[in-house]
Formats: C-alpha cells, structure tokens, sequence
C-alpha cells in the first residue's frame, strides 16, 4: 500500500507542476497580438492540463481528508482553494459570454476585422471585466492556497 506521506508528495508536486503551465498560458494570451482561434486553442493546451494537474489531487486527496483534519490551518486553506475555484467560475461567466460574441463576429477566423470588441456587444466591457477579475483572483488565491498546502506539506510530513 502506498503511505500517505507518497500520496502527499504526488498531491503536492501535481499541484506545483500546474503553475508553469498557468504562466505559459497566460503568457499566450498576453504576448498574442490578435485572438485569433489558434491562439485560443494554444493557450487552452496549456491551461486544462494546469487545471487537471491542480483539481485531481484536490478532488481524489485534499477533499476527502478535509474533513478528518479541519482545523485551523486545513480551514483557512479549503477556504482559500474554494475562493479560487469561485474567482474561475466567475472568469468563466465572462468567458463564455465573449466567446459566444466573438464566433458570432467571425473574430476568431477572420480577425483582421477593424472592430473594437466593446462596439460587439453593449456588455463587453463586464464580461472583460469579469474575466480578468476572475483570472487575477484565481491566481492570486491559487498562490495563498499553494504556499499554505506547502507549509502543511512541509511540517506534516517532512518535519
């Protein structure tokens, strides 16, 4: 049987590999000039694998355990993990909504187009809004979540 302090080092280590893969996908989107579809789709190769990498160990390990060990630090880090997931589903209802603007615009296939993407839609501005609020947020709690679940790692299971 493979001991919990294994289980904790993958879970850990799953979790910090998603990182580099957020940072290259935001990287894709902040370096693309024009939005076009091959870049949506290039920047999403490396954004779900982060995701997958970040929401296995946390749906098959953290959660189950949760319960078992909710003290102060596992409650302060669940909290931070699900204020994260919450900021990325807010990112999500911007996102979708652009999206669904933009393929209607032809903006993905053809973007040359000399649009601004405010004139697409009168609520542009908030989806765009949303979404970079969502993003940042994600992040940013991402960031507090993962160096507090290093903390725990490193006096659980290595101190």
């Amino acid at each position: 049987m493979v001991s919990e302090t294994a289980i904790a080092t993958g879970a850990a280590l799953m979790v910090t590999v998603s990182f580099p893969f957020y940072l290259y996908g935001a990287w894709i989107m902040i370096d693309a000039e024009t939005v076009t579809w091959g870049v949506l789709i290039y920047h999403l190769k490396f954004i779900v694998p982060g995701l997958v990498l970040n929401t296995v160990p946390v749906v098959a390990w953290m959660i189950p355990r949760l319960f078992k060990q909710l003290g102060g630090l596992a409650a302060l880090h669940a909290v931070l993990g699900l204020q994260a997931y919450a900021l990325l589903a807010f990112a999500l209802t911007g996102i979708v909504r652009i999206l669904q603007v933009k393929r209607r615009a032809d903006l993905y296939d053809n973007p040359d187009q000399d649009i601004e993407l405010d004139d697409l839609h009168e609520n542009m501005g908030a989806w765009r809004g949303r979404l970079r609020v969502g993003v940042f947020g994600y992040v940013l709690f991402w960031i507090f979540a993962w160096v507090l679940g290093i903390y725990r790692y490193a006096t659980g299971y290595l101190f």
